[in-house]
């Protein structure tokens, strides 16, 4: 998380955004257009922290396709869900 909220972070977000035109690149491969909101690692910045600002590793993605290249991520916040949720009793 301190990574994230480094200068070098958001000047280099900065610059991959500018570079990909703020468009999504997963969308813009399928032949779509949606705004890109993130800047994605490839090769995952905890495997590969010698990539971290390494362009070839970095590609803009908007909050859906980030999501899809991160399913660890959701699944964990759905089954936080359930665990929330409290059983009924009759």
């Amino acid at each position: 998380k301190k990574f994230y909220k480094s200068t070098a972070w958001q000047v280099k977000r900065a610059e991959i955004l500018q570079r990909d035109n703020y468009e999504c690149q997963k969308c813009k491969a399928r032949g779509r257009y949606h705004k890109a909101e993130t800047v994605h690692h490839k090769k995952h910045l905890k495997a590969c922290p010698e990539l971290a600002l390494v362009d070839s590793n970095l590609v803009s993605l908007c909050h859906i396709c980030h999501n899809e290249e991160h399913p660890e991520k959701l699944a964990s916040v759905e089954a936080e869900k359930r665990k929330q949720i409290t059983p009924e009793r009759w």
